[in-house]
């Protein structure tokens, strides 16, 4: 049976339940699946989270080298986000270089963090001008089930929380905690019928219409935001799913 045809049974089957006020793992259509938080899990990492939600199953490392900054911004440190989705993960991944889809992840991890000042990279400057720390974050998808953008997200902050820079070794002093000044956290809600659902799976992601993520502070400010698939959302549609992630996010940095 090919995949267009088995994504219409699935939607077939989403759709009837969504009009009964049903999801198919029986949350509510505002409710996040179970979170599991773990940290120092990459002992060669200056900082590393696991992170599952739901079956979603998610490695970030954050490692820290010297370098050289960026001639516009001479007095910060150097932020870069990558992510690696491999076939073992799903079967809806492939192998080789990076594709759209861990390039937009990628993306939507580190728009969060920077533009939420997660981390203050003036405090990762050296000598201004001349030698900063580079700060890189690896995604890794270990199982997928859906909604990569937010796992991914809290395993970053959860990472950022327990890491070192590692000062001594490089000769720069003693070592000290990663400047970390805020919590971005993301919350990504589908469109399916009309209906707002948050932390879709993956079967809800492949039948959605439209898709938006939100990033908000500890004070509820919005940081970030991205927008996905072909359909739309009205206003007031965008500021429930805002309103959401002001919830959700408050509820996940209490894990945190």
């Amino acid at each position: 049976m090919g995949k267009d045809v088995v994504a219409d049974l699935k939607r077939d089957y989403i759709s009837k339940l969504l009009a009964n006020g049903a999801r198919v793992d029986g949350r509510r259509f505002d409710e996040q699946r179970p979170l599991t938080i773990e940290t120092n899990y990459i002992g060669s990492a200056e900082g590393s989270a696991r992170v599952r939600l739901g079956a979603t199953d998610v490695v970030v490392g954050v490692k820290l080298i010297m370098g050289e900054p960026f001639p516009d911004t001479p007095n910060t440190g150097v932020l870069t986000t990558n992510a690696e989705l491999i076939p073992m993960a799903s079967d809806t991944f492939e192998g080789g270089p990076p594709d759209q889809e861990s390039i937009e992840v990628a993306r939507v991890i580190d728009r969060g963090i920077r533009e939420g000042h997660a981390v203050d990279m003036a405090k990762l400057c050296i000598v201004p001008g001349k030698e900063v720390w580079i700060m890189f974050v690896d995604v890794h998808v270990l199982d997928y089930d859906g909604n990569l953008f937010d796992a991914a997200n809290i395993a970053a902050n959860a990472a950022f929380k327990t890491a070192i820079v590692p000062a001594k070794r490089a000769g720069k002093g003693e070592d000290y905690p990663l400047p970390v000044q805020h919590q971005p956290i993301s919350l990504t809600a589908v469109k399916i019928d009309g209906k707002i659902l948050v932390d879709p799976t993956h079967d809800e992601e492949r039948v959605a219409d439209a898709r938006l993520t939100v990033a908000t502070i500890e004070n509820g400010n919005l940081c970030a935001m991205q927008k996905g698939l072909n359909g739309a959302f009205t206003i007031d549609e965008v500021f429930k799913v805002v309103d959401l992630s002001r919830r959700i996010g408050a509820e996940v940095r209490a894990k945190l």
